[in-house]
């Protein structure tokens, strides 16, 4: 019997984020015994297992996963498991570990890299797409795997820089293995198994089970692949500070990108650095630094900047500004607008490029 087909049958039963996984991997490390044990019926089945889950693996057997596994053969579609060296390690300790990983793309880079997750609001501003992009891309060109969901917004961004790059990224998803979701990011799909990345579920091709929560579940396998979780921009409640909080709980630093007061699309954001649950994060080498890549390297590079890619305000800002350093106080009557948002303007265009910061809060062109 293929041992991977045994995974399977396992997995199936389980379903994903079971949260007695390792528990049971604990007492029957190779889930063929366990087979073996049913089967015979003279042990009592583990206490752990739901009764719903025991049903399911008395009333199957590992052969009945044959299609799926042949299926996923033929479609290109990787079935990794935690006996086999490609697993991911970063996910191993999870006490909710997936019992089977699908996987399209390079499993390659899923180890021995250093990996940073990106995450942020599906519907963001211009300030927050900027950030993530600027910041994902120098991350990525210091061989930095970017780890995000591939959903709209700024996890586009994040596997897009990397993507420019050419460095590999990690996509996981809560939908099926065959299912691109959102459908528009099916070229940034392909662009990103082409480029060395791996796409990532534990759902299979075809799934059919229950959808309710699968999108929080892969959540906790953005922040375990990551060794630091950075956050561009975020509502008060949102996915993104679900994430955050399986973050702190495996003990991942956490960053987030400064933003603007007025905002309601950096509440979250601002509130997680408020608390002191997040570090500042307006540089790449703020990251860099946790994780000791590139300390030679202290200004990252960015793209040339282009103020149409900044908001109204930023925009305004960045006209009045000169050589010489000038006070917000000064910028506040040259465009009209009160000092707290030229001050966000002023973080945007130094994200952007635009700007460059001197000591007392006064602002040069760059």
């Amino acid at each position: 019997m293929d041992k991977t087909l045994v995974w399977l049958w396992l997995a199936d039963a389980v379903g994903s984020g079971c949260h007695y996984a390792s528990e049971l991997l604990a007492l029957y490390p190779d889930p063929a015994e366990l087979y073996d044990v049913l089967r015979a019926g003279t042990e009592a089945p583990p206490e752990c297992l739901s009764p719903r889950a025991l049903a399911q693996l008395q009333d199957t057997t590992p052969f009945d996963y044959e299609e799926r596994l042949d299926h996923c053969l033929l479609t290109g579609v990787e079935v990794l498991t935690p006996d086999e060296a490609l697993y991911p390690d970063r996910l191993r300790d999870l006490p909710d570990l997936p019992l089977a990983l699908y996987v399209t793309g390079n499993a390659d880079c899923l180890n021995g890299r250093r990996y940073v997750g990106m995450v942020g609001t599906r519907r963001p501003s211009a300030y927050g797409r900027q950030a993530a992009f600027d910041l994902s891309l120098a991350m990525a060109q210091q061989g930095v795997v970017l780890v995000s969901g591939m959903a709209d917004g700024l996890d586009s961004e994040a596997h897009r820089a990397a993507v420019q790059a050419d460095e590999p990224t990690v996509a996981f998803l809560g939908t099926a293995i065959d299912k691109t979701y959102p459908a528009s990011n099916a070229k940034l799909r392909r662009a990103i198994e082409k480029s060395g990345g791996a796409v990532c579920s534990e759902y299979p091709p075809a799934y059919a089970g229950r959808t309710t929560g699968t999108f929080l579940a892969r959540n906790r396998l953005i922040a375990a692949q990551s060794e630091a979780l950075c956050v561009a921009e975020a509502r008060t409640r949102s996915g993104t500070l679900n994430t955050v909080g399986h973050a702190e709980r495996l003990g991942r630093p956490v960053l987030a990108v400064p933003g603007s007061i007025y905002s309601a699309l950096s509440e979250g954001a601002n509130e997680l650095l408020r608390t002191h649950r997040a570090e500042p994060l307006c540089a790449a080498a703020d990251v860099l630094r946790l994780l000791g890549v590139g300390e030679e390297t202290e200004s990252p590079v960015q793209q040339r900047f282009d103020p149409a890619d900044v908001s109204a305000d930023a925009r305004a800002v960045y006209a009045v500004l000169k050589p010489t350093p000038q006070g917000v106080d000064a910028l506040c009557v040259l465009t009209h607008l009160p000092a707290g948002r030229v001050l966000a303007a002023c973080t945007e265009l130094e994200l952007a490029g635009g700007a460059e910061a001197q000591p007392g809060r006064r602002y040069v062109a760059k």
